[in-house]
Parts: structure tokens; sequence; C-alpha cells
């Protein structure tokens, strides 16, 4: 069983400007993702463009060089993956981690193809692994999907969208301009007010002009084979459909973070419990990192404003270490 000073939990870009910083400070360390590197991106739309410039995607000071101002989706995995593979970070990709136990001092890493020792733990899995479903009847069949990929699989197709975020959004534009027949069912009276706001209005003008149809204050109450039904304002109708993307939102797996021993906040935004000026959750030596750290509030933490966290981190760990030589 190898040991190390630290093992991160999550290959994104949070979990290796972690890993980054720990290999600057001299700690034994080591990256297990449970996917290719920066999994969650890769999973990203194919033609997804940042809300962020490409310099607040930058981590630890590495230049990231884009075509424009705002990145997309390939920029960046190529982008992260060279950080990875030229400083030859210790990570192990297609590699789940299962359980985190803690005895004597020391966490037990158990994965999917090894166990590991660990003196510190950084859980930086981020929130794009579990959907919001909707819990309805036919949610499960083949048709729905809870992930967008690219358009050109929806061409000629009677498509659904469910949300009114930039997913959903960037999914209803790229679609309808691939010949996709595009219905969008927005809970709330407007499209979200986050949409990016160079897409904003464009969106908007298609719905006006009738290109996209939008259904506001609705929700889907069943999917079939063939059709859904809408529970609209005017009662409760039924559309032709072929594909539904149910594009809702994303959360953390606060069952993983409970079982490590992670205290959650009792109401609905389960912020799970850390010391802002050290990242250290309840459990000491077990740290978290990036958008996870927001709980359900998916919408308070991104790239730019948590990449700190790797620095904050290792600076505790390297003071708790100073404090047990000198005892």
């Amino acid at each position: 069983m190898k040991s190390f000073d630290l093992v991160i939990i999550g290959g994104g870009p949070i979990g290796i400007a972690c890993g980054l910083e720990a290999k600057k400070k001299g700690l034994t360390y080591l990256i297990i993702e449970k996917g290719p590197i920066v999994n969650s991106l890769f999973n990203y739309p194919s033609n997804m463009q940042f809300f962020s410039s490409s310099e607040k995607l930058e981590i630890d000071d590495i230049p990231f060089i884009s075509k424009e101002a705002k990145p997309k989706r390939d920029e960046a995995l190529e982008y992260y993956r060279r950080i990875v593979t030229s400083n030859q970070l210790n990570i192990h990709l297609f590699e789940k981690v299962e359980d985190v136990h803690k005895s004597e001092g020391a966490f037990k890493v158990t994965s999917d193809k090894a166990t590991y020792s660990a003196s510190n733990i950084v859980v930086a899995t981020g929130f794009y692994d579990l959907p919001n479903t909707l819990n309805i009847p036919g949610e499960d069949l083949p048709k729905v999907s809870h992930y967008y990929l690219n358009p050109h699989y929806y061409a000629r197709q009677k498509l659904a969208i469910i949300g009114a975020s930039n997913s959903a959004i960037d999914a209803a534009l790229e679609c309808y301009r691939k010949g996709s027949e595009v219905s969008l069912i927005i809970r709330g009276p407007e499209v979200g007010q986050r949409v990016k706001y160079w897409v904003r209005p464009d969106i908007i003008n298609r719905i006006e002009e009738g290109s996209i149809k939008a259904y506001y204050n609705s929700q889907v109450k069943e999917i079939l084979e063939d059709q859904i039904i809408i529970d609209t304002p005017d009662g409760e109708i039924a559309i032709e459909n072929d594909f539904v993307l149910a594009l809702t939102g994303y959360m953390p797996n606060f069952e993983f973070l409970e079982k490590l021993g992670i205290e959650l906040s009792k109401d609905e935004k389960k912020l799970p419990s850390y010391y802002p000026d050290s990242m250290e959750s309840n459990v000491s030596g077990l740290y978290l990192a990036g958008v996870i750290c927001g709980g359900m509030e998916t919408h308070k933490w991104f790239i730019e404003n948590s990449r700190i966290h790797a620095k904050i981190i290792i600076k505790d760990i390297l003071r708790k270490r100073a404090g047990e030589k000198s005892s």
C-alpha cells in the first residue's frame, strides 16, 4: 500500500492545481480521477464556450492562450492536458475512489484498482456527475438524456429541451441551427438571467420570431415514446417528440461526502462544513476544493475564484507539518 502526504480525489482544473502546488512544495501526492484528464470538461458540449476569459481559467500562473477572449471546450482540454503532461503530474486516470476511511491519524483510500494511505485528503470532485432528475414517468426512456454533446445527433428531429440555464439555451440554439424542431420547457416566466449576456438576446429573438417554441411557467409531467405531456398555464397539453434533453442542472455527490464524515447544512443548500481560511472540513486532514464547496449553490464557485484553494490547502498542510516537527 503506497503512502502519500496527500491524495487528491478529482482530476479537474482545481484538483490539478492542488497537485501542482503539492509538487512545488515537495509533498508526495497522488491525483485520482475516475475518467480522463478534466473529466467534467471532457463531457461538456463539444462546441461550448466558457463564460470566463482565458486568463481567469489559468492555474499556477501558466498562460492560457485562446483564439478568442473566451475559450472553447477543446482549447481548455488542450490547456489542462498540457499542464498535466508537461509537469509530469502523478495522476491515475480511469480509477474510481470507492471508500475513504480514517484510522489512527491516517486515511485509507480504496479505489476500484488499488488501496493507498494518505496523511491528508483533498476532495475536488465538482458537481457534474449527478444530474438533477425530474422524477417523472418516462424519464428512464432511451430517448431522454441529462447530458448534451453535439447538435448533429438531433438534426431533423422533434427535440424538447427542459431548462432555462446556459446549458439548455446553448443546446436549443445549436440544435435549432442544425435543423431540429426545438421546444423549450421552462419552469419560470423567462429565460434564465444567468444565461451568457451575448447568448440571451439571441434565444429571446428566436423565441419571439417563432423559430423556437417556448413554454413558460410549464413543467413536463410525463415522457412517452412519441410525445411528452406538459403542464402549462393554459392546461395540460401533449406535443409530438423524438428526443428529450433534460438540462436541469447537476449536483455534488452528497452521499459520498457524508460517507467521508463531512457535515452538510440541514437546509436545501446542503453546504458542506469547512473553514474558509484553510479549506479543511470538519474532518481533520480532509480538505474541500472547488465547486463542491458550494453544495447545491453550484453557481457560487468557479475555476476563476476557487483556483486559490490549492495554495490555501497546501499552506495549511505545511503549517501543520511544521508544528508537528517543532513539537
